[in-house]
């Protein structure tokens, strides 16, 4: 086989392998262009504040982060764009126990909402968090 053949046949077996998109990087990139970046962030504040929780979309249609074996299906908190916010969804006592820190923030009983364009708190986002998580430990003793 000459050098020219064992090039192309070296080209034609090599497999090229592509990071596989995940439904979160989907749902992003459907979201609009101004609210792409924050919801990175807030994804990686999520992913820093909840180290070794499954990623999952399959529970209300956006990204979502659980722990098996607890409530609710062991989930604990999501993000979601709904114009003209970036959404935080967490369980209430989160939200209650936080109150003062979210004054300049619309709130529901499980959902902080961030503007779009204005920067987000990303230490407090890791507070609610983690105080969600400790929640839905609580709820389970």
């Amino acid at each position: 086989m000459s050098d020219r053949d064992e090039k192309t046949q070296r080209r034609e077996n090599r497999t090229v392998t592509k990071r596989k998109t995940s439904e979160v990087d989907e749902y992003i990139a459907k979201c609009p262009k101004e609210a792409q970046g924050d919801l990175v962030k807030i994804r990686a504040a999520i992913r820093a504040a909840a180290p070794g929780a499954t990623v999952r979309t399959d529970y209300f249609q956006m990204p979502g982060y659980s722990y098996p074996g607890f409530d609710y299906d062991g989930m604990f908190a999501w993000f979601s764009f709904k114009k003209p916010h970036i959404r935080l969804h967490v369980r209430p006592p989160a939200i209650q126990e936080h109150s003062k820190e979210l004054a300049g923030y619309p709130t529901t009983k499980a959902i902080v909402s961030f503007p779009v364009g204005k920067p987000i708190p990303m230490a407090l986002v890791k507070k609610l968090v983690k105080r969600s998580v400790k929640a839905m430990k609580d709820r389970a003793k």
